[in-house]
């Protein structure tokens, strides 16, 4: 990417700011390297990293990035054998410590950071030379007593001498005080001294120093301590000697450990440059933008990156799909030199690895080349005008272009004769379409304005401008060319409407029916924009109705699944149950017929009674009524309902505290007191003697099928049945009369109500037949 269009762009101030959000100063030296990329593959990398530190910056979680310095000099010169300072050996402390800090901040985040992760591990703990060197120094930089025995065997001695001669000195100052200028002891050259008066230099004796300003004062070492002074300054030697040794130790530690050191502050270096960038883009409420190598730029609500939030309009820009070019025409100051830039900017930074300021969804392309001709860059040592400084960018422009190339033209054309000049901007403007490049270019010529309707893969625009307040909104308007507005400003002005209807009659034809067909166009996209947003209103209630709509069935289905699948464990367990109720009614079946032998409408009975038991408890959630078992005590005798199968009978005896032997029917079976549910107590009844019927031979059914007879037929069946079933000491039979028109179901019932040996009728139950059914019980 050429420099120059770096400067055109005002780069540089993106990169400063870019410098301003990092940490540490080798993150900002990362950052002040900020270049744009032309690798599609490199891009994408960039902004990955990106989008991954700007998602822990929406955490709020604060990045550890504190105390860590740039130690590649000091490594550099430890390895060639260097004695490094204090504060270099501290730095280097700090730096280890604050690398495992990130990456312990790194590694403690719950959310999937694959960029970070792989970055971190590479940082090596290196947590014995953090110790051995905080060990040896404070966090001033002073090297400490308990580095060394010997150390501190030296600072003891010199904390002695010092002692010693202070004393002597302070015992100067007590009984020679009206020699001295002052009552204190000094240090002069590293010796301790007194300010002595200029006439008692004498009196006192000693070595001079060093004299005041006025020369009234000298600093004198008496010789009382001058041997001390001496051997002082021995173990200041010495104490000089041993700190050198323990940087020098230090030193070739840290150089043992210069590649692992070096490692980590270039991931150190690269994690800051990620957060800055992220910090960046959060600074501009930036997006990511999906990169491309089509050539496609597509941007919402896209912002100038170096305009204040607050004050830049932003506008839709997209090229490379439909069309490959666009020509923005209208006045000057309405906001098209913005524009241009924006893009350019924009592409810059997203080729950059920054996040671009426009909405989400936001699309780029990864250019070869970026050039611009804008703005007056003409030399004044070269004395080239307008146009020649213009012409020759554009020649060099023209020599590299290609279909890689975002080029970006400000005034095309502009600097000589408009006639020429438009001529020309067509004509540069074919050529550079025809290589296929991206191309976005501005001009005031109104020749230009048709150029988008004669060619193709280019389209018009135009900034917007409110006649109404003679203002520029600085809104870009696809597909319309620009008016120049200059009638209507007048008018608003207060210019004579006679003086602007004879400007109008000096222009052309052609130049009319151009503004007319800008009119209409701008008439036509303001209509189509109302109806868009109409049309995309209601796609969005829509899809909200759709939404609530899919969530519903949603809940629906999942609730009635739930409900089936607690049916079906209900059934399976009421049919289990069944089963093994069905095996005690066999089993007593079979005894009683070992035992004795059973009347025939008994075995008919209890042939029904084992048939009804397996329906009605496999329907057993849609017809058992909803029944609890009763806590009343029981006692033989007491009518009962057995719950489980649905059927009366009677108590026997009580077995135990939780079972019961019952009689229902002709089985005599032991239940749970929990399956059984009182319905009253014995009565006094008499007891009918049964009846032969028709000889041995003969069994009455259970049931009358009458299904098909005729009316009067029927009825003398139904007579005769009922008769046989009586003499038969059946307690209930079934009369099956079908659904039908109704009319043989009256009679049965009228039948039944009249006949004095029948007691209750009633329609049969769902399991027995429901409405098509009329059950008879005997009194």
């Amino acid at each position: 990417m050429n420099e120059r269009i770096l400067r055109v762009m005002d780069f540089q101030k993106i990169i400063d700011r870019l410098i301003h959000h990092a940490e540490t100063s080798i993150g900002k030296d990362l950052a002040s390297q900020l270049r744009p990329s032309t690798n599609l593959e490199e891009v994408n990398k960039l902004q990955e990293e990106t989008d991954e530190a700007a998602h822990v910056i929406r955490l709020n979680v604060p990045v550890p990035l504190g105390g860590i310095f740039d130690i590649r000099p000091s490594l550099k010169r430890s390895v060639i054998g260097g004695v490094l300072s204090t504060s270099e050996c501290l730095d280097v402390a700090n730096t280890i410590y604050g690398g495992r800090q990130v990456k312990g901040f790194v590694e403690g985040l719950d959310d999937e950071l694959p960029i970070l992760s792989e970055l971190v591990v590479g940082i090596s703990p290196l947590k014995d030379l953090e110790m051995k060197i905080k060990s040896c120094i404070d966090d001033h930089g002073q090297v400490m007593d308990s580095a060394t025995d010997k150390l501190r065997g030296i600072r003891t001695s010199i904390r002695t001498h010092e002692s010693r001669i202070r004393e002597k000195l302070e015992n100067y100052t007590r009984t020679k005080s009206n020699m001295l200028s002052d009552a204190i002891v000094t240090i002069r050259n590293d010796r301790y001294v007194l300010p002595v008066k200029h006439e008692y230099r004498g009196a006192i004796g000693g070595i001079v120093h060093d004299q005041s300003a006025s020369g009234q004062t000298l600093f004198m070492e008496p010789k009382a301590v001058v041997d001390l002074n001496n051997q002082l300054q021995e173990q200041y030697a010495r104490e000089k000697q041993e700190i050198e040794r323990i940087l020098r130790e230090l030193s070739q530690q840290i150089a043992e450990e210069e590649a692992s050191l070096a490692e980590n502050v270039r991931i150190l270096a690269q994690v800051d440059y990620m957060f800055a960038r992220a910090e960046l883009g959060s600074e501009m409420k930036a997006s990511r933008p999906k990169m491309n190598n089509r050539g496609y730029i597509k941007m919402q609500q896209a912002r100038h990156p170096l305009i204040p939030i607050d004050e830049v309009v932003a506008n839709d820009i997209e090229i490379g799909k439909d069309y490959t070019s666009i020509v923005i025409t209208g006045p000057n100051t309405g906001g098209k030199t913005v524009t241009l830039k924006m893009v350019g900017l924009c592409t810059l930074m997203a080729q950059s690895g920054l996040q671009v300021p426009a909405l989400d969804g936001c699309e780029m392309a990864v250019f070869d080349h970026v050039f611009a001709d804008i703005g007056d860059e003409q030399s004044i040592e070269q004395n080239l005008s307008t146009f020649s400084s213009h012409m020759t960018n554009i020649v060099n422009i023209l020599q590299y272009v290609d279909d890689k190339t975002l080029v970006l033209f400000d005034e095309l054309g502009a600097g000589t004769d408009p006639q020429e000049g438009a001529a020309l901007a067509m004509s540069i403007l074919d050529e550079v379409i025809a290589r296929n490049a991206r191309v976005i270019a501005t001009t005031h010529y109104p020749e230009l304005k048709a150029y988008g309707y004669n060619r193709e893969n280019v389209i018009n625009a135009s900034m917007e401008f409110d006649v109404q307040s003679l203002q520029p909104t600085y809104r870009l308007l696809i597909g319309v060319p620009g008016r120049s507005n200059a009638f209507e400003i007048s008018k608003r002005l207060g210019l004579d409407d006679a003086i602007i209807n004879r400007a109008k009659g000096h222009i052309g034809v052609d130049s009319k029916s151009v503004e007319n067909m800008i009119a209409s166009l701008e008439k036509s996209k303001i209509q189509a924009e109302k109806e868009y947003e109409e049309a995309h209103q209601i796609l969005l209630e829509s899809e909200e109705l759709r939404r609530q709509i899919e969530e519903e069935w949603n809940q629906f289905e999942n609730k009635r699944e739930a409900l089936f699948k607690k049916a079906e464990e209900k059934a399976e367990k009421a049919l289990i149950k069944a089963r093994e109720e069905a095996e005690i009614i066999v089993s007593e079946i079979r005894k009683m017929k070992t035992e004795t032998k059973l009347k025939e409408h008994e075995w008919i009975e209890a042939k029904k009674l084992l048939e009804e038991a397996q329906p009605k408890l496999t329907n057993k959630d849609k017809n058992k009524p909803d029944v609890k078992p009763s806590t009343e005590e029981l006692s033989p005798g007491d009518e009962i309902k057995l719950l489980t199968i649905n059927q009366n009978g009677s108590v026997l005896e009580k077995v135990n505290d939780n079972e019961y032997l019952v009689q229902v029917g002709i089985m005599k079976v032991k239940v749970k007191r929990s399956d059984l549910q009182l319905i009253g107590k014995p009565k006094v009844t008499y007891q009918k003697p049964l009846a032969t019927v028709k000889g041995s031979n003969y069994h009455v059914p259970l049931e009358l099928d009458l299904r098909g007879e005729r009316y009067e037929d029927a009825l003398l069946k139904l007579e005769k049945y009922v008769d046989d079933a009586t003499l038969a000491g059946y307690p209930k039979v079934f009369i099956i009369h079908g659904k039908g028109t109704g009319a043989l179901r009256k009679g049965v019932q009228d039948f039944v109500k009249k006949h004095p040996s029948i007691s209750t009728s009633r329609p049969g139950a769902a399991g027995e037949g429901g409405s098509g059914v009329t059950v008879i019980e005997f009194k």
